[in-house]
C-alpha cells in the first residue's frame, strides 16, 4: 500500500513538473465561436513583432557587448516564438477548422495558408526586412483568398 502510494505520488509529481505549452488558437470542438478577424489581427501583430525583432537584433549585434548579446538573444527567441505563433494559428485555426474542403475557394485558401506557414518558417531563418515583409504580404494574401475581399485592418 505504501509503495503504491509512493509510486502514485512520484507519477503525479513527474507529470506536474513537465513543461507545458499553451496553444493560442481557438478550441477544436464544435462550439461555433470563431473570430477570423481576431486571428488575422494576431498574426499581423506577430509579424510586426518579428520585423521589430530583426531591427533590434541588428543594432544589438553591432554593439558586441555581453549585455547586447544577451538582449539580441532574447529578441531572437521572441522572433522564433512569434513565427511559431503564426504557424500554429494557420495550422490549428485555419487549416484544421476554418478552411473547408467544400468551400468554393478551398484550393486558393489552402495554398495561401501554406504560403503563410512557409513565410513564417523563412522569417525564423532570415532576419531581413524583405522576409518579414513577405510574411505580412502572405498574411494579407491569405485574407484575400479566405475572405474573398481586400483586407481592412488597422496599421501593423
Amino acid at each position: 500500500m505504501k509503495q503504491t502510494l509512493l509510486t502514485l505520488s512520484l507519477a503525479i509529481a513527474a507529470i506536474v513538473s513537465l513543461p507545458s505549452q499553451s496553444v493560442e488558437a481557438h478550441c477544436q470542438v464544435p462550439c461555433g465561436i470563431f473570430s477570423d478577424t481576431a486571428e488575422f489581427e494576431k498574426m499581423l501583430e506577430a509579424q510586426t513583432t518579428i520585423a521589430k525583432a530583426n531591427v533590434e537584433m541588428a543594432k544589438l549585434i553591432e554593439e558586441n557587448t555581453p549585455l547586447a548579446v544577451n538582449q539580441a538573444t532574447r529578441w531572437i527567441m521572441t522572433k522564433e516564438d512569434h513565427c511559431k505563433k503564426v504557424i500554429t494559428s494557420v495550422a490549428e485555426y485555419f487549416m484544421a477548422q476554418r478552411i473547408k474542403p467544400d468551400a468554393e475557394n478551398y484550393e486558393k485558401a489552402l495554398l495561401a495558408a501554406h504560403a503563410v506557414m512557409r513565410a513564417a518558417m523563412k522569417a525564423k531563418q532570415d532576419p531581413s526586412d524583405e522576409v518579414a515583409e513577405a510574411l505580412k504580404t502572405a498574411i494579407f494574401d491569405l485574407y484575400r483568398a479566405y475572405e474573398g475581399k481586400e483586407p481592412d485592418f488597422h496599421s501593423h
